[in-house]
């Protein structure tokens, strides 16, 4: 059952485009203009910036050059590393990128159809349950005829820089984006469901079959179709894109584009006590700049793998950003890894399973306030059932459960000054056998928080 869709500030692409062929005009988005207010919020805009059309900056625009592809996309002179680790994994995906730029064919320049061309172009976003559609202009900013923004390694390819726009107007501004979860906006590009795990507990780092595990879970994820994002936490925001002595970036996002057990030729190494090295090939947003570790691009190791092995492994020797590792050398280099899955959300709707919960009471900077209006955490024994709750039925104790919890996305109201989201925090307990014997009680608690770690 395909999910309903809403438009943005009720603009309507296909309206709006045939307005603008019939008046023999070119569309210019009031919601969003080509002004200093849509880039920043708290930043004053440099008077080289140019709002530029593509067919001003190159002589054959396309969405497209040659399809899509991860390699496509650069980042640009804005912190949001995280928005396009989150495009690398979706160009992966032929099914879902078609739903975030729908009817793409007709969006695509027409060099024997001028006339048809209306500087419109509209794209698609997951919003708690639906999806909205975002209407936008082609006149992106620029400084001396380049893209300021994400681009493309080609120069007349334009499918990454009008996504961004429209995800940053989605968003109120440019500048909002500037910081964010990878893990948010691949919810945002496909209604996945996100799984945050922590790797710098020491757990995978040292114990080779929780790696194991580990591998086996993310590599079933990556084969049915999943998309996984990882980083490297910065100690401190000083530390925020310094580089290690292997080459990674602290404080900066990656996209997984692949995840093998590779084999080694005639002289098999033993990895966990298989016949295969576990690998992941990993992609930097910024194009350049990848791991000088183990199995970098030129590395000798690569000398254990045969000719036709490479050939499928896709294996480059250039500064494209992309390269393999080990997957313990992967475990004991970053800290935090984004895993989502691919779920049928439309039948786990909250309009039809869950009853709608709220915290009561308007927003506060007052954590206490804040706890005393919804029931708090564990710890108030007096209040903590006041929070709203839910119960359900394992049927099998070998069963696993995977709890999403999501809310509104605050960002546009960041230029008012607020813009910081609630960690909503939840307890799962076992309720009593006499009751029911394989039910879980869910409290889910509202707790604020003001600060969280930001990927550039």
């Amino acid at each position: 059952m395909a999910l309903s869709v809403r438009h943005l500030k009720n603009q309507q692409y296909w309206q709006l485009k045939n307005e603008c062929k019939k008046a023999g005009k070119l569309f210019e988005d009031p919601e969003f203009p080509a002004a200093a207010e849509s880039l920043f919020y708290s930043k004053v805009s440099p008077d080289r910036i140019e709002w530029k059309r593509p067919g001003e900056l190159c002589n054959d625009p396309h969405l497209f050059v040659d399809g899509i592809s991860h390699h496509d996309l650069h980042q640009g002179k804005l912190g949001n590393c995280w928005f396009v680790a989150a495009c690398s994994c979706l160009a992966l995906r032929e099914t879902l990128w078609k739903k975030v730029i729908p009817e793409w064919k007709k969006q695509e320049w027409d060099p024997k159809r001028p006339h048809r061309y209306a500087g419109i172009f509209h794209f698609q976003f997951w919003c708690l349950g639906d999806w909205v559609d975002v209407v936008i202009d082609d006149r992106l900013p620029s400084i001396d005829g380049n893209l300021i923004y994400c681009h493309s390694n080609v120069k007349n390819e334009f499918w990454s820089a009008l996504l961004e726009k429209a995800y940053a107007k989605l968003a109120g501004t440019y500048e909002a984006l500037d910081g964010g979860s990878t893990a948010d906006a691949i919810v945002d590009f496909t209604g996945a469901v996100a799984e945050s795990m922590d790797l710098s507990d020491g757990k995978y780092k040292v114990n080779i079959s929780e790696q194991t595990k580990l591998f086996e879970v993310l590599l079933k994820v990556y084969k049915r179709g999943g998309l996984i994002c990882c980083y490297l936490k910065a100690a401190s925001p000083r530390d925020m894109e310094a580089v290690t002595p292997l080459g990674l970036v602290k404080g900066h996002a990656y996209s997984v584009t692949d995840i093998k057990k590779v084999s080694l030729g005639e002289k098999t190494l033993c990895f966990g006590k298989t016949s295969k090295l576990f690998m992941i090939r990993m992609r930097n947003p910024w194009g350049k700049r990848e791991w000088r570790g183990a199995w970098n691009d030129e590395s000798e190791e690569w000398r254990k793998v045969s000719k036709s092995e490479k050939g499928k492994l896709g294996l480059t020797v250039r500064d494209d950003g992309e390269f393999w590792m080990t997957f313990e050398d992967w475990c004991n280099n970053f800290t935090n890894v984004d895993v989502c899955r691919m779920i049928n959300t439309s039948c786990l709707s909250r309009h039809k399973t869950w009853e709608k919960g709220e915290a009561r009471g308007k927003w506060t900077n007052n954590v206490d306030a804040l706890l005393n209006r919804s029931g708090g955490c564990f710890n108030n024994k007096s209040t903590f059932f006041q929070n709203p709750q839910y119960i359900f039925e394992v049927k099998k104790e070998e069963d696993e459960v995977l709890v999403s919890l999501q809310q509104e996305d605050h960002r546009i109201y960041k230029k008012l000054g607020k813009g910081h989201s609630f960690i909503i925090g939840f307890e799962i307990l076992k309720v009593e056998n006499i009751r029911c014997r394989f039910c879980i009680y869910m409290c889910v608690t509202p707790i604020l928080m003001r600060t969280s770690q930001r990927v550039l």
